[in-house]
């Protein structure tokens, strides 16, 4: 069983110390095979809470510091204190979660959708959202980085971590149609695809939100659905037809 991690970083985010956990170095086997962290997922639960331990160990952190929240599709965001119970904060239904709290490592997990991880190691604030097309929509990307600054943070700076890219990304028009609702100019993250269909390009469209919101940002450029050897895809076990997937992880401390 292969036990060594492979952790994608990168130099933006200088400074803090953070990870985007590819599926490599895990405990789980069959559906699940690697570093999944889904604790929703159907996996053994103590695999599952073997590969956490393992990757707070990998961010220098006790296990019972890796805080994580209840995720949902929402634009929803927990501020957590010194005053915070972080098994408490895990039952919070949230889509991001914001510290000045040292000690800690803030994760997310996806499988297709964005992880986002930010920070002003200056202000020594952090944060990770987990943005899907629906949460960015709606506004967790801003809302997590409002929370920063409320925390102090100025000069933040973040990084798209493995999500899913516009070649396998199809959707359909009432999709489509959901975005340009909002401003016709979204048709910009669309194209045509093989099947008729239009095309999503999400780390693009999360990139645009980042930047309007004032952080200096970018996308590892990693797709999740094309590389299944290093990422879980959600898209990717439905069209295999199978019962579940993988969750991957992304974490940053102070």
């Amino acid at each position: 069983m292969q036990t060594t991690l492979e952790i994608l970083t990168h130099p933006l985010l200088r400074g803090v110390n953070h990870g985007f956990f590819t599926r490599k170095g895990g405990a789980s086997s069959g559906l699940f095979s690697g570093l999944n962290c889904g604790r929703r997922s159907t996996d053994q639960a103590e695999m599952v809470t073997l590969n956490r331990g393992r990757v707070a160990t990998a961010m220098g952190v006790p296990a019972e510091a890796l805080a994580t929240v209840k995720q949902v599709h929402s634009a929803d965001v927990v501020t957590l204190t010194d005053a915070h119970d972080i098994a408490a904060v895990a039952n919070t239904e949230a889509d991001g979660i914001v510290t000045a709290r040292r000690g800690v490592a803030l994760a997310v997990l996806t499988a297709d959708c964005q992880p986002i991880l930010l920070a002003d190691p200056d202000a020594g604030v952090i944060g990770a959202c987990h943005a899907g097309w629906r949460g960015a929509l709606d506004g967790i990307i801003e809302a997590t980085v409002d929370a920063m600054r409320a925390l102090g943070a100025a000069r933040i700076r973040a990084v798209i971590g493995p999500t899913i890219s516009q070649r396998a990304y199809e959707v359909g028009p009432d999709f489509m149609d959901s975005f340009l609702a909002e401003d016709p100019a979204h048709d910009r993250f669309f194209s045509g695809g093989p099947n008729g269909r239009p095309m999503f390009d999400l780390p693009s469209f999360g990139l645009m939100r980042l930047r309007d919101a004032g952080v200096d940002a970018v996308w590892s450029g990693h797709c999740t659905y094309s590389d299944p050897a290093r990422f879980f895809s959600y898209r990717r076990a439905t069209h295999e037809g199978k019962a579940d997937y993988g969750r991957l992880i992304s974490a940053i401390t102070l």
